[in-house]
């Protein structure tokens, strides 16, 4: 059975950075699109960063164009996100996500079929 786990999240300060691996077993995560994904507390879903498989393609919201970047290793069968400039705003569980490349950059929730278990960022002043 396929499984997303997250690590790397826990407290950063604003302006400062940090960096999230999402890692998969059971699958393989270069035939997949994956995605990242952040709850904050009272507040839906939001997509935040997507990674197509096929070609690469990358695709940011726009609140953290410049700042995010997605990236994998196939080797290592993980995914990255690099946060830059953290805001006290972007506190939240973020979680990866991987869905048929069909889907890439859906923003769907249900289209996704394998999820983590979120990690913890917490942004200080």
């Amino acid at each position: 059975e396929g499984r997303l786990v997250e690590s790397g999240g826990g407290f950063g300060q604003a302006g400062g950075s940090l960096r999230l691996s999402c890692s998969a077993s059971g699958f393989t995560l270069d035939v997949h699109a994956i995605s990242w994904f952040r709850q904050a507390p009272g507040q839906e879903r939001e997509g935040v960063a997507w990674l197509s498989s096929s070609d690469g393609n990358t695709h940011y919201a726009d609140c953290v164009k410049g700042r995010f970047t997605i990236s994998s290793d196939n080797a290592r069968n993980t995914v990255y996100l690099q946060m830059n400039i953290l805001s006290l705003e972007e506190t939240a569980v973020y979680y990866c996500a991987a869905t048929s490349d069909s889907y890439w950059h859906t923003r769907t929730i249900d289209k996704y079929e394998y999820w983590g278990q979120g990690t913890q960022v917490t942004v200080s002043s």
